[in-house]
C-alpha cells in the first residue's frame, strides 16, 4: 500500500499564481486483478496461483451467501430478528478475514458474516446472535474478536483502543475494523482515524462502499471523490480496491496488515462493491432504487467472477459446484437445526453481559426481576 508520505510533493511556486506555493499533493490508487468476466490483469499476487486457497475462498463466499439466504427465510417466519444480508459483497469480509492472522482482532459490522464464518464462528452461533440470544456473542472463533457493531461507526474507536493495547504490549498483531460507507460520515470514524494516525497504531480500517447507507446513496453522503481519501487528513495511507475481486481485497489487506504488524501504523482500504439485497429484512429497497439499477450490478458480483477464473484454469467444474452447494446447504441446515434446538436462556441474561460488576440501579432491577419469577 502506498505511504501517504510518498504522495506528498513539495514543489516551487504555482506558475499561474506566483504568490502561492503548493505544499502537498496526494493521490489514491485503485487495485483490481480480476474483472467482471474473470479476466486477469498483470502483476497477479501469489494467491492467484494457489488453487487450494482460491477454492477455499470460493467455498467461504458460497457458504456466506447460502447462510444469508436461509437467515432471511428464517426471519420471514419469525425464527430470528431483523437480519442484514451481505448479498453481492461477500468478497470483502472473506478476503479480509483470509488475510488476517489468528491472533489479529476483528471488529465487524452487522454485515460481515463472511469474516466471522471464516474465523470459526458457526452458523448456529450467528443465528443465536440474530435471534437476540447473548450467547451468540460469546464467539466460538477467536475469543478476542468483537461481536458485530449495530450502532454505526461505534467500532472505530473500539478498534483504536484494541490497537493501542496491542502496541503498548509490544505484540505482533493488528486490529481490523470493518465499516460501511455511511460510517465514514460519522464523527466516531474521523476521531478514530485521527488518533490511529497520530499514534501510528496497528489497525486496518476496511470501508465496504456498497453505494447505499440504507436509503441514502453514496453521492448524497460525501462530496469527496473517493472515501479512501478521507484517511489522508489523518496521515493514514489508503487505497481503493475492486471489492468484488477477492484477489484484490485479500492482497490489499495482506499488505496493510503486514505494515501494521511491523510497527508502521494504520491503513485504510475502500472496497467498492454493491449491496444487491435490501439494507435489512426491515427495509424495502425498491422504494428508493430501481430494479434496473440493481440488475446492472449483478454481472459484476464476486462469486461469478471467481468461479469464471477457476474454471478457466481448470480448477473448478460443474461437479465441484454441485458438491459444494450440497455441502454448504448441509452446514447451513445443521446450523439452523442446532439453533432451533437450543434451550432458551434465562431472561436475567440480559443483565449479565453489560458490566463486569453491575451498577446498583441495574442490580436492583435484576433482583426484582428474579423475585417476580423471571429468573
Amino acid at each position: 500500500m502506498p505511504d501517504v508520505a510518498t504522495n506528498l510533493q513539495r514543489v516551487h511556486p504555482d506558475r499561474s499564481h506566483p504568490e502561492r506555493t503548493v505544499v502537498a499533493r496526494f493521490e489514491i490508487c485503485y487495485r483490481r486483478y480480476l474483472d467482471a468476466d474473470g479476466n486477469t490483469a498483470d502483476g497477479l499476487p501469489p494467491l492467484a496461483r494457489d488453487a487450494d486457497r482460491l477454492r477455499a475462498l470460493y467455498r467461504a463466499m458460497t457458504l456466506t451467501r447460502l447462510f444469508d439466504k436461509r437467515a432471511v427465510a428464517m426471519q420471514r417466519i419469525g425464527q430470528i430478528g431483523t437480519y442484514a444480508s451481505s448479498l453481492g459483497q461477500e468478497a470483502v469480509p472473506v478476503g479480509v478475514a483470509a488475510a488476517m492472522a489468528q491472533n489479529d482482532v476483528l471488529l465487524p459490522t452487522y454485515r460481515d458474516q463472511g469474516a466471522m464464518l471464516w474465523r470459526g464462528v458457526t452458523p448456529a452461533q450467528l443465528l443465536l446472535s440474530w435471534g437476540g440470544d447473548e450467547r451468540g456473542n460469546q464467539h466460538w472463533g477467536p475469543a478476542e474478536d468483537f461481536p458485530p457493531a449495530i450502532p454505526i461507526a461505534s467500532q472505530a474507536p473500539h478498534a483504536v483502543g484494541v490497537a493501542t493495547a496491542i502496541k503498548l504490549r509490544g505484540e505482533h498483531r493488528a486490529a481490523v475494523c470493518m465499516l460501511g460507507d455511511g460510517a465514514t460520515s460519522k464523527g466516531d470514524f474521523y476521531e478514530a482515524l485521527n488518533l490511529a494516525g497520530v499514534w501510528s497504531l496497528p489497525v486496518l480500517f476496511v470501508v465496504t462502499n456498497n453505494q447505499w447507507a440504507i436509503s441514502l446513496p453514496r453521492a448524497s453522503q460525501s462530496a469527496a471523490e473517493t472515501l479512501a481519501q478521507k484517511a489522508i487528513a489523518g496521515g493514514v495511507p489508503a487505497e481503493q480496491v475492486d471489492g468484488n475481486d477477492v484477489l484484490a481485497v485479500h492482497q490489499a489487506a495482506t499488505e496493510a496488515l503486514e505494515r501494521a504488524r511491523s510497527g508502521l501504523g494504520a491503513s485504510l482500504i475502500e472496497a467498492l462493491t454493491y449491496r444487491l439485497s435490501d439494507h435489512t429484512t426491515a427495509d424495502d429497497a425498491s422504494r428508493y432504487r430501481s430494479t434496473e439499477e440493481v440488475s446492472a450490478h449483478w454481472p459484476a458480483e464476486p462469486l461469478t467472477r471467481l468461479r469464471a477464473y477457476l474454471g478457466r484454469l481448470g480448477w473448478w467444474s460443474k461437479a465441484d459446484e454441485e458438491a459444494l452447494l450440497k455441502d454448504c446447504e448441509r452446514i447451513v441446515e445443521e446450523g439452523r437445526a442446532a439453533y432451533l434446538a437450543m434451550p432458551a436462556d434465562h431472561p436475567t441474561a440480559m443483565f449479565d453481559h453489560l458490566f463486569a460488576t453491575l451498577p446498583r440501579s441495574l442490580a436492583v432491577q435484576r433482583r426484582r426481576f428474579e423475585e417476580n419469577g423471571h429468573g
